[in-house]
This record gives C-alpha cells, structure tokens and sequence, in this order.
C-alpha cells in the first residue's frame, strides 16, 4: 500500500508540477512575445523552425532552452558559490511546491496533498521565494545586483501582506481553508440561480488580490526590480540555466497565481449548475478537469494582456500603491465582509 501511494503520488507530481505548471510556463514566453507583437501590430516570433516549420513561433520555446543549456555558466569572482547555486531554485521551488494543494478535479485523485489548511499553506510555502531574490542579488558580490534584490524583497513583502488580507474576506464568506472545501461550497446557488463563486460574494478581494498578486510576482508594470531603465536586477550575473531559472519562475508564477483565483475565485473544477458535489464520475470528471484548466488559461491570458497594455510605474508610486490604497482598502474589504456576515447571521 505504501509503495502504490508513493507511486500515485510521484505520477500527480509529475502531471501537476512538471507537465502542466513548467509547460505551460513555457508556453507562456511564446504568448507573452505573440501578445506583444500582436498589440504592436509586428509579426512575433516566427525564426526558429525544424526542417522549415515554424509552427507560427511554438518552437521558440525549446530553442530558448536550449540556448540557455549551451550557454557558459559563469560564476563572478568574490560571489558565494554554494548561495549562488542554490538561488534560482530556492526562487522556483516554492512556487512549485505550492501546487501540491491546488485541486484540479473532484475527489482526492486530482489533488497532490488535499491539507485542510490548503490556503495557509500557500501563503506560507510561497514566502521563502523572497529568499531565492535576496540571496540572487547578495551573493552575486554585484551592488547593482544587491540593489535590484532589496528593491525586490521590499515589493514582494509588501505586496504579500495584501495579498493575504484579500483572500481572507473568501475565508470568512467559505468558512474553510481547504481549498477541495472551498471549490465544493462554491457549488451552491444564490437566490436559487447565480453561483456563489468567489468572484460574487467577493468582487473587490478579488480585483486587490489579481493586482497585489501581479506586483508580488515582479510582472508589468510593476517589475521595478529587474527593470533595464531603472536598474539592473537581481539576475545580473545570473548566466545559462540559472537566469532561465529565474526567467521561468516568473511565468510559473503566472500559472500559480491563476490556478489559486480561478479556485479561490471562480468555483475552481465547478461547472456552473452541473453536479456541483462532482460525483458524476467518467466524462463530466474529465469535462471539470477541463473547465479548471480553461479557467487557468483565460486568466494567464488577462495577466498577459494586463503587462503589454499599462505602463512601469515608479519606485514611489509602486510603495505608495501597495501600502496606501491596496492594504487599506483589503483592511476595509475585510470590515464589511465582517459587518455583512454579522448581519445575515
């Protein structure tokens, strides 16, 4: 028994964690430039090819890696060896490891480890990626390099705490931390009709939560940390895997931050008015596995289109964002979320 739960559980970790979160990151590279070059009315990546296909750029991605697997892997003189081996997998690794909870289907099946604590969990796992940042920058022995990594660690920090406070508003609404607990109550029906997705009884958390999110992760336009005209980033002396590392982790992440709204937030595998306690079993499992990962990629999508269409912001306007309108306006959601259930109870 003990050696099937092993291999059951090695086999969800490879789907989930491999398989879906570092593809589709990948992938992700193709969508970003294709977005971009979309919106700039270019032609987007079109060069690399395999015996004249081009596959409208899709092999772009596996020249980029690899590109970064030929490419010298240089370690600067007075820099920490074993902290700069180890700090693009200490960025990479919690946000991995924070798909363990993440339920993409119903029952035990599509889950790594269904915690009853599955929210805490993330928070929890994903703050040691401020870790993989500060110790990127510090022992690269680079002052701009050390320079991009306070700035970095600084943003997450105070992007973090919002990101929080925004998720607590679905816990109080829910009652649980488990996020197979919370996909199930958002089965339910407002007024006998409107899904009580996360989105409806929680529209403000969830527009603080995509926002403080997106700063967290360093994406447009709030990547101060590694931006070429305002400084040089924590990566500068980052070469071959080592940057890509670091370069996939933030695509990763993107996967991440839409795998939890789209669970949080949008019913997660829930398929509005269709076996919401989702034991249909057969095709119907196959069909919400399906809707989850339609909901993940519509999201990755909108995060997407959000970097390539504002602007960076400045340093003082990222601080004052984050600490003077997004954390008092999540303190104020949890206020009235309070007062509300209050009231109804």
């Amino acid at each position: 028994m003990t050696w099937t739960f092993l291999l059951v559980a090695l086999i969800k970790v490879i789907l989930i964690c491999v398989v879906f979160a570092l593809v589709l990151g990948a992938l992700l590279t193709w969508v970003e430039r294709r977005m971009s070059a979309l919106i700039q009315d270019r032609l987007g990546p079109n060069r690399a090819q395999i015996g004249g296909v081009r596959a409208w750029g899709l092999l772009h991605p596996i020249a980029d890696m690899l590109k970064a697997f030929t490419k010298e892997d240089f370690v600067p003189a007075g820099a920490n060896r074993a902290m700069f081996f180890l700090a693009p997998a200490l960025a990479l690794a919690p946000v991995l490891i924070s798909f363990a909870v993440i339920p993409f289907g119903p029952g035990p099946w599509f889950t790594i480890a269904a915690l009853d604590s599955g929210m805490l969990f993330i928070l929890a796992v994903g703050g040691f990626g401020i870790y993989g940042v500060a110790l990127g920058g510090w022992a690269s022995n680079n002052n701009f390099g050390l320079l991009g990594a306070l700035r970095g660690a600084a943003q997450m920090i105070s992007y973090e705490i919002t990101m929080g406070l925004n998720l607590v508003g679905v816990f109080a609404v829910f009652g649980t931390l488990s996020l197979s607990q919370m996909v199930l109550a958002q089965g339910e029906l407002l007024w006998g009709w409107l899904p009580k997705w996360g989105v409806v009884v929680q529209p403000v958390g969830f527009l603080l939560f995509l926002v403080a999110s997106m700063a967290e992760n360093k994406r447009a336009p709030f990547d101060l940390p590694e931006g070429e005209s305002e400084i040089i980033g924590y990566f500068a002396e980052f070469s071959s895997m080592r940057f890509a590392t670091f370069f996939l982790t933030e695509f990763v992440e993107v996967v991440l931050i839409s795998s939890i709204a789209a669970t949080v937030f949008f019913g997660g595998w829930q398929i509005p008015w269709v076996d919401p306690q989702g034991v249909a079993g057969g095709w119907m499992t196959l069909l919400q596995v399906g809707t989850f990962v339609g909901k993940v990629l519509i999201l990755c999508w909108l995060q997407m289109l959000i970097r390539w269409t504002l602007p960076r912001f400045r340093y003082d306007q990222l601080m004052n964002l984050g600490w003077k309108i997004l954390l008092p306006l999540s303190l104020a959601n949890i206020l009235v979320t309070a007062v509300v259930l209050a009231f109804i109870g």
